[in-house]
């Protein structure tokens, strides 16, 4: 934080406490250099974290949407909810690290199915054909063909 009135970069907390509204926390500070203080608010960011659909459209990320489409393709599979809950995480971490607070719908959904395909071959088909959304049955073929190529190397 610089100081207002002389725009030294350091400075320590002399007081803190929540502010009336009780959604920000108000913070006494004192410049090191010229001594005097000032007053700071801090408040959570709020701004949610977003995936951009193929079609343009912004949603908010939600953890709960990803799970609840793991917990389906791994439906009757040895999958341990741990791991389910690893990619779930993983997920969220990208798209928080985003610099832009959104990352396209595609990466995130690119990143869970490459996940998954480590984790649980049948999953991962289960769940790569919903998601990519296979026009006809060669496609879908394409896709095995492809699954089975990877394991036999």
């Amino acid at each position: 934080m610089r100081c207002p009135f002389c725009g030294h970069a350091e400075d320590h907390v002399v007081d803190s406490r929540e502010a009336k509204i009780g959604d920000t926390i108000r913070r006494r500070r004192q410049c090191e250099q010229c001594g005097r203080r000032f007053t700071t608010y801090e408040r959570i960011d709020e701004i949610p974290h977003m995936v951009v659909k193929k079609d343009g459209r912004r949603e908010k990320f939600d953890r709960q949407k990803i799970l609840a489409g793991l917990l389906k393709a791994c439906e009757k599979r040895p999958v341990p909810m741990a791991k389910l809950e690893e990619i779930v995480n993983e997920a969220e971490s990208y798209v928080s690290e985003s610099p832009d607070r959104e990352r396209p719908s595609k990466a995130v959904g690119e990143l869970v199915m490459s996940r998954l395909k480590r984790l649980d071959k049948v999953a991962y088909v289960r769940f790569a054909s919903v998601y990519l959304d296979f026009k006809d049955v060669r496609e879908f073929m394409d896709e095995l063909k492809d699954l089975l190529k990877a394991r036999g190397k």
